[in-house]
């Protein structure tokens, strides 16, 4: 038996540590029926070119009956697909098209909010003592009819809106139209467990849990603290965002959301092997919050935080506080690592990067402690689209434009082929978004044939990882930084693997460390020692070594 062979004999329930995982951002994944929009079936079609990158799982983001003020994330029936992505019987495809791939599915559960078109709030607003009158965040005005407080929603404005049948304000934390449930009441939290147990049931092998920390608002409602100048930071909202202006200590982050994550837990643990990744979203206390959560055994399996989300650039020194505050707040914790999602602009243009650095960095990725997802695309080296405003369809840049010209950039269709203006992605003439004509001459279709394409390292650096159990669970050394070159040592039982990255453009040296160790990795251009016995790294190159 090979080395991976016999790591996941050992964890069959705990596939998820370590995991590499694909996020599908379905509307811009591949149409299949000529309307424009991506759709569950194009799912299904393209999910051998996704087994062909060597990857774990898929995270598909929400599909779910919605009227796509969010576009999807604004869910008004959690237990049927929106006829724009298909029909249960196509998802049913995807998870055994999937799973007879090596696939596991995990899919988007948005449980802090409904939109304001589910029949449970339909029945909320009604009156103040329906049956379903506590579902949500309801609050008396203020005596001079304003909001009950000052908290804000992350989309602009105020997190409080007015309903004239209740009289009575509802809380929001984003869009007016996506209501936040109150996890307050016992009832709403059954229901919430009996969605999961739906999907559960349907084969699903786990959840992404959106905005894992905004379940529960503080009961008594008191007002936001104001956040100093110098600790504000764009990492969640922009910042021409007042949002950033607050240390939101009630209207999240709540203490009563550990006992429901471990309800959460509970009813996972009914189906060996399912799994739960939670977005944290906090500017301030991301790190910690996913300590908390992620503690133990009977709470969420990882959590990802929003440090290499961020605006700022992805230095060595960077990385390691980090890590440097991980290994503080959550060292018994387990994170998963994402550099782009569809919140973010692409990490090659955020962060400005060569070729030559995102190969680097999808080697990095690779080989640090925690899982790890990767976002269509990315594998493609895309860069953020350039989308004009009459084309935008977010209303977050919609919002805070220009300053801000939201997620859009992030969302275009995948580019499967370069033979026509929308990349293989649709047969219609009007994508939902336009398709990047920056991003045609790097589809699918063209890398796979060439053998030098970004596409390849990524399969490459992917595979790596998966012959290595130390990359895949093993313990990690104390990250450090030495100039511009980040290194740390990765160990599960006799494979003891030593990893150095040079995060910059020039030449860096670094002191090998004691002991034998053979070179490895040389299809991700990791680089043998010098005749002085020292490492002479070239600008965005990885060393890596095996210990003898």
């Amino acid at each position: 038996m090979n080395a991976i062979a016999d790591v996941k004999a050992q964890q069959d329930t705990d596939w998820w540590r370590g995991a590499v995982i694909y996020q599908i951002y379905p509307r811009s994944f591949q149409d299949s029926n000529g309307d424009g929009v991506g759709d569950l079936l194009g799912i299904v079609q393209r999910l051998p070119y996704i087994a062909s990158l060597g990857v774990d799982a898929i995270w598909i983001s929400p599909f779910f009956t919605s009227p796509m003020k969010d576009f999807g994330y604004d869910v008004s029936d959690y237990c049927d697909v929106d006829p724009m992505f298909g029909s249960l019987a196509d998802f049913d495809a995807i998870v055994d098209t999937a799973h007879k791939l090596g696939i596991k599915v995990i899919i988007d559960l948005v449980i802090s909010h409904t939109s304001d078109q589910h029949a449970w709030f339909a029945t909320s607003r009604q009156s103040r003592d329906n049956p379903k009158s506590d579902w949500y965040v309801w609050a008396d005005p203020k005596p001079d009819g304003t909001p009950p407080n000052n908290w804000l929603s992350i989309f602009g404005g105020s997190a409080w809106h007015w309903d004239t049948r209740r009289e009575q304000y509802y809380l929001h934390n984003f869009l007016v139209s996506q209501p936040d449930l109150n996890f307050h009441s016992p009832d709403v939290q059954q229901a919430v467990l009996d969605v999961a147990r739906f999907w559960l049931d349907r084969g699903v092998d786990g959840f992404r849990l959106d905005t894992i920390n905004f379940y529960f608002a503080d009961k008594e409602l008191r007002d936001n603290p104001a956040l100093p100048p110098e600790e504000r930071n764009a990492t969640i909202a922009p910042s021409v965002n007042p949002y950033n202006h607050q240390r939101h200590v009630y209207s999240k982050n709540q203490p009563e959301n550990l006992e429901f994550l471990a309800k959460f837990r509970t009813l996972l643990n009914e189906y060996p092997g399912a799994t739960t990744v939670g977005e944290v979203g906090d500017a301030q206390y991301g790190l910690e919050i996913l300590g908390q959560y992620t503690a133990g055994d009977d709470l969420m399996h990882m959590c990802y935080a929003f440090e290499f989300l961020a605006k700022d650039k992805l230095t060595a020194t960077r990385v390691a506080q980090v890590f440097a505050r991980f290994d503080e707040v959550a060292a018994t914790g387990w994170a998963c690592w994402a550099f782009s999602n569809h919140d973010v602009m692409r990490h090659a243009s955020r962060w400005d990067l060569s070729p030559a650095a995102q190969r680097l960095f999808a080697t990095l990725l690779m080989c640090l402690r925690g899982s790890a997802c990767l976002y269509q695309g990315e594998e493609l080296g895309l860069p953020e689209a350039d989308v004009p405003f009459d084309d935008l369809q977010d209303p977050y840049g919609i919002e805070f434009w220009p300053e801000f010209k939201g997620r859009d950039g992030c969302r275009t269709p995948m580019v499967w082929e370069p033979s026509n203006q929308n990349g293989g992605f649709t047969t219609s003439g009007t994508p939902w978004l336009p398709v990047s004509h920056e991003h045609l001459n790097r589809s699918v279709t063209a890398q796979e044939q060439d053998p030098a394409a970004i596409l390849h390292h990524y399969r490459r650096a992917i595979a790596f990882r998966r012959a290595h159990p130390a990359l895949i669970k093993g313990a990690q050394t104390t990250v450090q930084a030495e100039g511009d070159v980040l290194y740390f040592t990765r160990s599960h039982g006799n494979d003891v693997l030593f990893c150095a990255f040079n995060l910059s453009d020039t030449p860096s040296n670094l002191d090998l460390p004691k002991g034998n160790w053979t070179t490895v990795g040389a299809e991700l251009g990791s680089a043998g020692p010098g005749a002085d016995g020292k490492l002479h790294l070239g600008p965005w190159q990885p060393y890596i070594a095996l210990k003898q």
